[in-house]
């Protein structure tokens, strides 16, 4: 039973009163508890009759008088951290389910994430975790959980993960008001605790070893938490992973839409996406060059335009074309990418030289956008096109920037399309062994030679006859068909 002092109680010699340790029950204590309070007369404080040895021996427990204003305090601290204020505007009646200019399937991907962060809303169970590319609006539904609750007498605690490191870095400096224990309990134990933008925090071993206990005490105690990132599992230290992955406890969700601030338009790639300079490049303008080619020859380009039909009806998996410059693989992979866009499903074509270059251009003082959004559009493309791999200059930073796009799409599962001039033995053999992967990706090398014009011979380049500036390498006559 709860007591306030030891658990002998004794009669005071003389009096005939009765005490609870050294307190009279009668008597009224300056404290911080209620003095009519039966359990601590006022002390604010208990301890628990228990044997020696047991951990609670001897240590002292807010008395459940103070528990009504040990809450409210608790409240107003999460919800200064949190600045929930400042989010009051994100609810699920200002969210757009529908999003901006999406295709049917991306609406459909939205949808789907908004109901969800909607029942989770409701039953506050286990974990969700929010993935999805910037601006795309999982911070938005996080926070929109956060109101939904707030109304219902739950004050959450919303804050990023960057914020929250410098929170519990703050209770080291000696004028701190709160201890770190303190600071990080009332994270640890919120009732319901939204991460918002892990992944953007500076990675030292302190803030590993911080985020760990978090998610690992929050993960044991079963406690509702939300999670938002835009990295991808693989990406995330293993030891979080292990939690985030957790699929008994964690419901992941990942948002395909681009940045709602944006207007819904893929605006970042445009300044990349050269496939606008190829519109004119379709399957059935393909020309199977039958007045200057052998038999054999035109089946190996038949097979060609086969393999891309097949693949622009339903992308999956990658597809990579080889052969020498001038045999129109270009033209196939622009076309599948057209056929995309024209079932209104997004597609980026890049020139490989120049998507290095954009990655480049974020290093400039005067850039607005950072390596790592730019490099976040072309690796989240739902079907990216690859031109000219292979004719970069393959410095060791190209190399590595070149070889975490494509692995990353490996990985991800995510339709696209190569061409290159090399063959397996000229390429990094990490990028090599992707491509060799059968159940994932099919090669296929365009053995003809060169198209210089055809019957009729070739034709001199004019400035008209070029292709825009910032198109790429390729040049082409009218009716697509590509030039040496």
């Amino acid at each position: 039973m709860p007591t306030t002092g030891s658990s002998d109680t004794d009669a005071l010699e003389g009096t005939g009163e009765r005490r609870v340790g050294e307190v009279p029950v009668n008597t009224a204590i300056d404290g911080v508890g209620d003095p009519q309070c039966p359990l601590c007369r006022g002390l604010g404080y208990i301890s628990l009759d228990v044997p020696l040895g047991h951990p609670h021996f001897g240590k002292l427990f807010p008395c459940s008088c103070r528990m009504a204003e040990l809450q409210m305090r608790r409240d107003e601290t999460l919800r200064s951290l949190g600045n929930l204020e400042a989010l009051k505007r994100f609810t699920f009646d200002t969210f757009c389910p529908d999003g901006q200019g999406l295709s049917s399937e991306r609406q459909r991907n939205l949808q789907a994430a908004y109901q969800e962060a909607v029942s989770y809303a409701r039953r506050l169970e286990g974990w969700l975790l929010l993935v999805g590319g910037y601006g795309c609006g999982k911070t938005h539904l996080a926070a929109a959980i956060a109101n939904d609750v707030l109304r219902r007498g739950i004050v959450p605690l919303f804050v990023t993960v960057p914020d929250l490191l410098d929170h519990l870095r703050g209770a080291f400096v000696p004028e701190a008001a709160q201890s770190y224990t303190d600071r990080f309990e009332q994270v640890r134990t919120a009732p319901l605790l939204i991460l918002d933008d892990l992944g953007t925090e500076n990675a030292t071993p302190w803030a590993l070893e911080k985020l760990f206990q978090l998610l690992n005490y929050r993960h044991m105690a079963a406690l509702p938490t939300v999670i938002t990132t835009n990295q991808e599992l693989e990406r995330i230290d293993p030891r979080l992973r292990s939690r985030l992955a957790d699929h008994a406890v964690v419901e992941i969700v990942t948002i395909l839409a681009p940045d709602f601030r944006l207007g819904g338009v893929d605006r970042e790639s445009s300044p990349l996406n050269t496939l606008p300079y190829y519109s004119d490049m379709t399957l059935e303008n393909f020309d199977l060059r039958r007045d200057e080619l052998t038999k054999e020859e035109v089946q190996i380009l038949s097979y060609a335009v086969g393999l891309a039909r097949s693949y622009a009806a339903a992308p999956e998996g990658w597809l990579v074309f080889s052969g020498p410059n001038g045999v129109g693989k270009t033209h196939l992979a622009a076309a599948i990418a057209n056929e995309q866009d024209r079932l209104g499903q997004p597609a980026v074509l890049v020139v490989v030289p120049d998507l290095l270059d954009y990655f480049r251009a974020a290093f400039n003082p005067q850039s607005s956008v950072s390596l790592d959004r730019r490099f976040d559009v072309v690796r989240r493309a739902p079907l990216l096109v690859l031109d000219d791999l292979g004719t970069e200059s393959a410095t060791p930073w190209a190399r590595e920037k070149l070889f975490q796009l494509i692995n990353h799409r490996y990985v991800a599962k995510l339709p696209t399309v190569v061409t290159t001039v090399m063959g397996p033995r000229d390429m990094d053999p990490r990028i090599a062994i992707r491509f060799a992967d059968r159940s994932r990706s099919t090669q296929y090398e365009i053995k003809v030679p060169p198209y210089l014009g055809g019957a009729r011979g070739s034709r001199k380049l004019t400035p008209s006859t070029r292709a825009p500036k910032g198109a790429g390498s390729r040049t082409k006559q009218a009716g697509g068909k590509p030039l040496a």
